[in-house]
């Protein structure tokens, strides 16, 4: 027993280092994966994550949910939609988050940015961060989360001063709290699901419009590419505060977008025109950057294929902090820190997705997808890397042999998750 408790001690020092990681999670907003350059994307400046990129893994099929508060829901507590969602911006007090369970285990936990979840000036708290400092906690204002931002920070309204920009009060909360927590010496939680680059789309403060635009009623694309440059500094400040502290080599850095780009947002990657398709189920509306970053550990600098969805950000969390999932804690996604950290892993064959947004202009599907095909419940079957927008559903009866291998398997796994859902 005892040689037994020596080896896992002599593996998590090998792996993790002295003691737990420090662990920073930052999930934009409406940024699909066609935004960044690091992924052939040619309409935008992103140099600090294109280089986070460079320096890190760089996931290249990742997927959300087609919507915020679905995507948010699954991220913070690792469960399929089916299990949890109940309407749109709420989770429900029963759940637990992965900052709960960090919290838990010693680390000290803030949450910075959007909220949308619905609770109260306690639900922060209530669901596992110690601070925040967050637009949308206490009032739904479509209008101020950017310039003169309504902001909440540990339940007291911030004063609002003339020429406040909401991402930039964000950004420099998180940039105290990671020297307050490096200062005490135990591990740190970040979540920083950004307002960025939501609309409405105006201009940031490093604009000329800036001080003059009235901010009700502005809401210009031509405003969209500043946004998403702005977005990137922020990304860069915090990078460089991991660094001015020395704890690069200890931090597990993860960034994600909640869910494909606006639709009134048109990218291109080279020659390909790509239509922002937030709230629509097809791989414009869920397809998302992913990149993570822990410096110095074996692995950094891959681009990894292997299929993640939103289910799998909670056990990689926890699996990198060393924390045990509670027996009773369900969760239906798998650790991807072993592809973090160069190895094989557990890869996926298929995603799974139940998305029922509450929103009425978006549609109620369920599906199971692979890296090219996807299978809705209700048999429409596409190769979706051909037909990115699905419009020419493929003939059960006339496919191909390969055609039927993915066809099946993801029909086992719709049907794997289908009787769950009927007797839960």
């Amino acid at each position: 027993m005892f040689r037994s408790f020596f080896l896992l001690l002599l593996v998590a020092s090998q792996v993790w280092g002295q003691s737990p990681p420090n662990i920073v999670l930052i999930m934009a907003d409406d940024l699909g994966y066609e935004v960044l350059g690091s992924n052939g994307g040619t309409s935008y400046k992103t140099p600090h994550l294109d280089q986070l990129a460079n320096r890190g893994v760089r996931f290249t099929h990742a997927y959300a949910m087609p919507l915020c508060t679905p995507s948010r829901v699954q991220i913070m507590t690792g469960k399929y939609n089916f299990r949890n969602y109940e309407r749109f911006g709420c989770l429900n007090p029963k759940e637990k988050t992965f900052a709960n369970l960090l919290r838990d285990a010693g680390y000290q936990t803030a949450i910075a940015g959007k909220w949308q979840l619905e609770g109260g000036k306690d639900a922060p708290d209530h669901f596992g961060f110690d601070q925040y400092c967050l637009w949308q906690i206490q009032t739904g204002d479509f209008w101020y989360r950017y310039k003169n931002p309504v902001v909440y920070q540990n339940g007291v309204l911030l004063e609002n001063r003339p020429g406040n920009y909401g991402p930039k009060v964000f950004t420099e909360f998180i940039l105290d709290f990671m020297q307050e927590a490096t200062e005490k010496a135990s591990p740190f939680l970040v979540y920083y699901p950004m307002c960025l680059v939501h609309d409405p789309f105006q201009p940031p403060p490093n604009h000329e419009a800036f001080a003059s635009y009235e901010i009700e009623g502005l809401n210009d694309t031509t405003y969209f590419r500043d946004m998403v440059a702005f977005m990137d500094q922020q990304v860069g400040h915090i990078v460089a505060q991991l660094e001015a502290l020395g704890i690069q080599d200890n931090t597990l850095l993860l960034f994600t977008g909640d869910n494909g780009t606006d639709q009134d947002v048109v990218s291109w990657m080279g020659n390909r025109k790509v239509a922002g398709m937030k709230g629509l189920p097809v791989d414009a509306g869920t397809h998302v950057p992913l990149i993570a970053q822990w410096a110095g550990r074996p692995g950094q600098g891959q681009v990894v294929r292997d299929l993640i969805d939103f289910t799998d950000i909670l056990p990689t969390l926890l699996e990198a902090a060393q924390v045990e999932k509670p027996t009773d804690f369900l969760v239906d996604g798998r650790s991807f820190l072993p592809q973090i950290l160069g190895e094989r892993g557990h890869p996926r064959e298929w995603i799974f997705c139940d998305y029922n947004s509450g929103k009425p202009q978006f549609p109620i599907v369920r599906y199971a997808q692979d890296h090219q095909y996807k299978l809705y419940s209700d048999g429409s079957f596409y190769h979706f890397t051909k037909d990115r927008e699905e419009q020419h559903p493929l003939q059960i009866a006339g496919l191909s042999g390969e055609e039927k291998k993915h066809y099946q398997s993801l029909k086992a796994t719709l049907a794997q998750y289908e009787s769950q859902i009927a007797h839960p």
